[in-house]
């Protein structure tokens, strides 16, 4: 451990943060032709399902949770002119299609049905009752014809000795992916993309807020959102394009606001929350980031990198002390809600113990 100074800062970023940017860079490369290849079996099989790009680190249907943990979203075709539903009623099914005597419960603040009648154009295939009951596209019947596709593709392909499918309690489609160095787990996730219109659940930006501009927000909000199939009845959403076109320029002003993003991210992974599979993701921190860029939305608030860090940790601090964090364009959801609380204060304690003596682990 080395006193936190300017020195040891640039020190840090060149041994550590770039390193680590220089071998994820080369797994998603490695994850990204597996994946690739799979889905367009997949897509060869079933229209429905378009196979990813390959486009590198900056593919924008992947995100890369921790080192060797990926989310992917794969593209859903034939369901276009989305519009948002207003009318609510109880439904009164299992997955399965059997009947229940009490409804379903109601989706979460990141959550929402999804009916194929609101879209103006739609595939057959998408009213039959594989995927449909009473009208709704069911997320656990999607993944279930997904994971079969999966299954048969990884057979097709050769790719028995590089590819296994996980298994796992809930519906979600999860495989483990062996690259030369390690194995990566990656969770696929079919999408429904949705660039057209902005989400009546995401009311954003708050009031007389400064950042980002209000030219900014306008440019995000025409990237749209996603519907992700990652439960049984509803599905979740999602901003990714939005998230990376904030991201886009954020210090176009000379700060330091993504040099602070990086640091803290190598050091949730070095010391924090480290493992495999932590239960603090990079996706938690870049809220964290969009917070408090809103919080400080001044030039001069990221001239010092010192400053602007710090607070960017007192900030994820106070959020896993209080298991608490939200979804920077759905305020009312917890992103922390489902995680184990004993772990969160364990990363409570390690960062109150980072707070009160600020250095960088250089070992």
């Amino acid at each position: 451990m080395k006193p936190f100074t300017e020195e040891d800062v640039e020190f840090y970023i060149q041994n550590k943060v770039e390193q680590r940017h220089h071998l994820v860079s080369k797994t998603v490369d490695e994850v990204q032709k597996i994946i690739q290849q799979l889905t367009a079996e997949i897509s060869y099989r079933d229209t429905r399902f378009q196979a990813i790009s390959n486009s590198g680190v900056h593919n924008e249907n992947f995100r890369v949770l921790a080192p060797s943990h990926f989310l992917i979203t794969v593209p859903l075709r034939g369901l276009t002119g989305y519009r948002e539903h207003q009318v609510r009623h109880w439904r009164y099914y299992t997955v399965h299609g059997a009947k229940l005597l009490s409804p379903v419960r109601d989706p979460e603040e990141l959550q929402q049905w999804l009916e194929v009648e609101q879209f103006s154009k739609s595939l057959q295939q998408w009213h039959e009752t594989e995927v449909n009951i009473e009208g709704d596209l069911v997320p656990a019947k999607v993944l279930a014809i997904f994971r079969e596709l999966m299954e048969k593709s990884i057979t097709s392909c050769n790719l028995s000795s590089k590819v296994s499918i996980l298994e796992s309690f809930s519906s979600v489609v999860k495989v483990a992916v062996e690259t030369p160095d390690s194995q990566v787990e990656v969770e696929l996730v079919p999408t429904v993309e949705i660039p057209t219109c902005w989400p009546e659940r995401a009311r954003w930006p708050r009031c007389f807020k400064r950042w980002p501009s209000q030219e900014k927000v306008q440019c995000v909000k025409l990237f749209g959102f996603n519907l992700l199939a990652r439960s049984n009845y509803h599905w979740q959403l999602g901003f990714s394009r939005a998230e990376r076109m904030l991201l886009e320029g954020i210090d176009e002003d000379g700060g330091c606001r993504m040099k602070c993003f990086r640091v803290m991210r190598q050091m949730k992974e070095d010391v924090w929350c480290t493992g495999n599979k932590p239960i603090l993701t990079t996706y938690h921190l870049q809220m964290v980031l969009f917070w408090t860029c809103e919080k400080y939305p001044r030039t001069k608030d990221w001239r010092c990198f010192r400053e602007g860090f710090l607070r960017m940790v007192q900030k994820l601090h106070k959020c896993v002390s209080q298991h608490f964090l939200k979804h920077y364009f759905v305020r009312g959801t917890n992103l922390l809600k489902y995680a184990n609380t004993s772990d969160l204060d364990l990363v409570a304690g390690k960062l109150t113990d980072f707070l009160e003596n600020p250095v960088l682990c250089l070992d």
